[in-house]
């Protein structure tokens, strides 16, 4: 049966089912018979699951002990863990405690290579000790994590199956899907074995939903429950096209899948070298919100600020700037932090990008050598919603870095915030270091001092801060206008 005919029939069947009349009937033609609609669409979706399930996989893992107060997941999994499974079940079963040794977590997985390798997500198979995988046929193997990428919620777990056959998903194509299209999840929710759910296709590309570094995923309301966790999401000729990995806990058929066209790059990566490798510049980038797009004169939608450039890093190499507004990636359009992130790191490191960049309301080209990713993930500031004045300011000393941990070696310390200003509005802190106020260093008291008084009144400028434990970032100053 092909999609068309799928369609057509899954068309109909609803149309049906809703107690609207068919176009063929209200053209004269002869109606088809409904019951035979409805069954050939749930052969349809009975057909999907009797193909699949076998390639669909329970993955239980026994986590590494620890120390008294230490369990439950890392600090960086801990809010995504309290958004998938809400807050009741998140403090009854991963406060922060020694796991007994007799207890396990379970998630799902696919198997997506006859050798035995298997699809699942990093966040099921962290800080595992041992780990079992159980097949359909009840067949038990002990799994070993091959590769785990966190920053797409991504982990292969190896089987040794020997002589015996296992069955394997075929992989679908994730970049044709279209919204309203059927979606089937298979998984093991609250431990209940291969459970299948169906639903549509809700929308494509989600970014910003605050699971993994890169994000595109696929929304979806067929139930993805905990448990749900790297099994697949099928259409409806049974191919895989996403991995399920997450839930908006407070809302009702909203679930996440990661689109399979990101999965097979660093599917193949994990299962080839244990690891991904990803192009990396080296830089700290914002948003560019319409306050800093107005402070920096920038015209036009889009664009990413760069809010540092780290030392040694390929940026700085290839001449980038801080304050610098990336607004092209290889002659396209930069649209917004997620899409630069994402582009950047699809590109092989050692190889050469050309970028153009607004550095003092002027268009730039710059040509920078690709690095490879370091383990950490490039920081994203978050800017600040504006600030304005109403502070106090003293020279950096010694003692006032190690107080608040400040590592530049110049600049201003905030050391008072009035109550009631805008600077208190904004969020400005004591304790945040001043580096520059509308693009003019303020390594001294005095250079902080003639930067104040070359503002206008009500303008709005970029002030670059330094905060600890957060970096370098830029905030929009507003000058309070005259009475």
């Amino acid at each position: 049966m092909t999609n068309k005919t799928l369609a057509g029939i899954g068309t109909i069947a609803i149309a049906l089912w809703l107690g609207v009349m068919p176009v063929s009937a209200q053209s004269g033609a002869p109606a088809p018979d409904s019951r035979a609609l409805l069954h050939a669409l749930e052969d349809a979706f009975t057909s999907v699951a009797d193909r699949v399930t076998p390639s669909v996989v329970n993955v239980s893992v026994k986590p590494k002990k620890s120390a008294p107060g230490e369990g439950g997941p890392s600090p960086e999994n801990e809010q995504r863990f309290r958004e998938f499974f809400g807050p009741e079940l998140y403090e009854r079963f991963f406060r922060r405690r020694a796991p007994r040794e007799d207890v396990r977590a379970a998630g799902s997985g696919v198997i997506v290579d006859a050798r035995g390798f298997i699809l699942t997500n990093a966040h099921v198979v962290e800080n595992a000790a041992e780990i079992e995988v159980r097949l359909s046929d009840d067949r038990k193997f002990p799994g070993q994590v091959v590769g785990r990428d966190p920053k797409t919620d991504l982990a292969i777990v190896k089987i040794e199956p020997g002589a015996s056959a296992l069955p394997v998903a075929e992989l679908g194509d994730s970049d044709k899907l279209r919204i309203g299209q059927w979606a089937i999840a298979i998984g093991n929710p609250f431990g209940l074995d291969r459970t299948v759910t169906v639903g549509i296709i809700s929308a494509t590309g989600r970014t910003r939903v605050g699971v993994a570094t890169y994000e595109a995923f696929i929304q979806t309301d067929a139930s993805i429950n905990p448990g749900n966790s790297g099994g697949p999401l099928l259409n409806l000729d049974g191919r895989v096209i996403g991995i399920n990995t997450a839930i908006v806990s407070s809302g009702q058929g909203i679930g996440f899948a990661i689109p399979i066209n990101m999965v097979r790059d660093i599917m193949t990566q994990l299962m080839d070298k244990g690891r991904v490798v990803r192009g990396w510049l080296g830089i700290s980038i914002q948003d560019l919100t319409d306050d800093l797009a107005a402070g920096f004169g920038a015209s036009g939608k889009g664009g990413v600020l760069v809010a540092d450039v780290m030392k040694d890093s390929p940026a700085e190499a290839g001449g980038m700037r801080s304050g610098d507004i990336i607004v092209e990636l290889g002659g396209t359009p930069v649209k917004e932090v997620t899409d630069l992130q994402k582009r950047v790191a699809a590109i092989p490191p050692g190889q050469p990008a050309v970028l153009t960049v607004l550095r003092d309301r002027k268009p730039t080209k710059l040509t920078v050598k690709i690095g490879e990713q370091p383990g950490d993930e490039t920081v994203v500031a978050a800017a600040p919603k504006g600030m304005g004045l109403g502070l106090t300011v003293e020279a950096l000393s010694e003692e006032m870095a190690q107080t608040y941990g400040l590592k530049s070696g110049a600049g201003v310390v905030v050391t008072d915030v009035a109550p009631g200003t805008v600077a208190e509005a904004a969020g400005i802190k004591e304790g945040d270091l001043i580096l520059e106020v509308n693009r003019r260093r303020t390594a001294t008291v005095d250079d902080f001092k003639k930067a104040v008084a070359a503002l206008k009144p009500g303008e709005a400028v970029p002030v670059q801060v330094e905060r600890s434990g957060a970096g370098r970032q830029y905030v929009v100053l507003r000058v309070p206008s005259k009475p």
